[in-house]
């Protein structure tokens, strides 16, 4: 089953400490090799910025974030670069959400796909909007 993945969900691959049933199913999908996770390229950049904001607090080491990096590398994970202003600010807007969280769900919308996440204001928001989130 392909899906949405949210930065959330991603970041708890990366830490010992942040397991979750949610994470570890969406990490499971993957690990097939048959499914996709796409996302918004502001995913690239999130999860960057977690790791780089994890070593700081020494949660990670930087060979630990270089390996991960590695690691996710070779899933199939999609990043998508459309962008619809109309459509995100509506979504922020109505769900009070972060733009880039309105990102995550607006691409889930729009290709009728699950969404993976741990935000529960991003998960209320997709349930609001009838979008399927991955348990």
């Amino acid at each position: 089953m392909d899906f949405v993945l949210d930065a959330s969900v991603s970041f708890a691959w990366a830490f010992e400490d942040e397991q979750n049933a949610i994470a570890d199913h969406a990490a499971q999908l993957l690990q097939t090799g048959f499914e996709t996770a796409y996302a918004p390229d502001i995913w690239w950049y999130e999860m960057r910025n977690i790791l780089v904001v994890g070593e700081r607090r020494g949660r990670i080491s930087p060979a630990s974030t270089a390996l991960f990096l590695q690691q996710i590398a070779r899933l199939r994970i999609e990043l998508v670069a459309e962008r619809d202003d109309s459509e995100l600010l509506e979504i922020a807007r109505r769900h009070k959400l972060a733009v880039y969280d309105a990102a995550y769900l607006a691409l889930a919308q729009r290709n009728g796909l699950p969404l993976a996440t741990l935000d529960k204001n991003l998960e209320a928001a997709a349930a609001a909007e009838g979008v399927e989130v991955l348990k």
